[in-house]
């Protein structure tokens, strides 16, 4: 934990990792981790529709921006007041009796560990579809700006239409090849830089306004279809209820070559680093193992992004073609279990688009 938390250095060298991306001072703190999301794409959707609201406005890629960061500091202050509502209000319809007996002060108090029972509050806030965002800034600015192969009005006809028609497709190819983030020293990399940097700053910059300290985190958890399903389409050739970006991660097929190194490395350097997490999913095939280095190249892969700032991995081993047989036929493998995002689930109990969504991920690395 960062200096900035206020808490003791020898204090906070207890906190410990407790599941999926909670970390917490054992006994001491308490938590609303992996709850809270705020959903980038949607912020995104508000600053582009003000964009065209302004018929006096030109627009631009610096206006978007600006609207963007307007509407994403709202949205940080309307959650910092709903998080303020749930630890007035929570311990009265859910009292936390595990947490009383088991933290330092809450009996001694007679207070709930969730309502000043004991010693330190941080309330996590996550943020969701950093690669859809940050593709789509990146997208805008090397195609219309620098390029200027589309204009503003034709990339809105083009999303307004969710890429309709042959010259809707080749506009959206066009969007979605970009330097996209994670393929190294792209506009999509300084976009993703950019948006977390802000996104830190803004929950950082003040507490919520009874008091409580927030943290941030990059973790969609398995919400990424269900906050694109009403999402636009988007400029970095994503389609209307597509899923969106998941965590912050890539979005899959970022490299061609899906070199995994480049996957840890544009992690790492987004890690908010503020005493929450931004995992990193990874997905590799078993036969890594039977080639020369196979297990200590992984081995250097997850200390190199542990030591650039990562904090978790969620690493999958699994075989790409078993993979998508069960995919195509669930039934005949009922105990192929996958780590779908920090959790792990019987593969066949998933949706098809759940199963989906591993799929993509898998293709896309393999």
């Amino acid at each position: 934990m960062q200096p900035n938390h206020g808490i003791p250095i020898e204090i906070a060298r207890q906190r410990a990792y407790s599941g999926r991306h909670w970390f917490a001072l054992p006994g001491r703190e308490y938590t609303v981790n992996d709850m809270v999301k705020i959903s980038f794409g949607f912020v995104f959707a508000a600053a582009w529709e003000d964009v065209w609201a302004d018929a006096s406005a030109t627009p631009s890629v610096a206006l978007l921006w600006q609207l963007f960061a307007k509407h994403l500091r709202r949205a940080v202050e309307v959650i910092a007041e709903g998080l303020d509502f749930h630890i007035e209000h929570y311990h009265k319809v859910f009292p936390e009796r595990a947490l009383d007996l088991l933290c330092h002060g809450s009996a001694e108090k007679g207070e709930d560990a969730s309502h000043g029972g004991v010693g330190y509050y941080n309330l996590c806030l996550d943020g969701a579809a950093l690669a859809t965002v940050a593709d789509s800034f990146a997208a805008l600015e090397q195609r219309l700006e620098r390029e200027k192969r589309l204009t503003w009005d034709e990339i809105k006809s083009h999303i307004d239409s969710n890429w309709a028609g042959a010259d809707g497709e080749r506009a959206r190819l066009m969007m979605h090849s970009i330097g996209r983030y994670g393929s190294g020293w792209s506009l999509g990399d300084e976009y993703a830089g950019r948006i977390t940097r802000h996104f830190s700053n803004l929950v950082k910059e003040k507490p919520t306004p009874n008091g409580y300290n927030m943290i941030h985190g990059l973790f969609s958890w398995a919400q990424q279809m269900a906050m694109g399903k009403n999402l636009m389409a988007t400029p970095n050739g994503r389609f209307a209820g597509d899923p969106i970006s998941h965590g912050a991660n890539p979005d899959p097929g970022f490299r061609k070559d899906a070199d995994p190194t480049a996957l840890a490395v544009a992690i790492a350097s987004v890690n908010p680093l503020w005493g929450n997490s931004a995992p990193m999913q990874i997905e590799l095939d078993p036969g890594i193992s039977k080639f020369e280095g196979g297990v200590d190249n992984t081995a250097s892969l997850i200390h190199t992004h542990m030591e650039l700032g990562g904090t978790q991995i969620n690493m999958n081993i699994l075989d790409k073609e078993k993979v998508l047989d069960a995919h195509k036929d669930p039934s005949k493998y009922p105990d192929l279990v996958v780590g779908v995002t920090g959790f792990s689930a019987y593969f066949a109990s998933r949706s098809p688009e759940f199963r989906q969504m591993v799929v993509d991920r898998i293709i896309a690395e393999g």
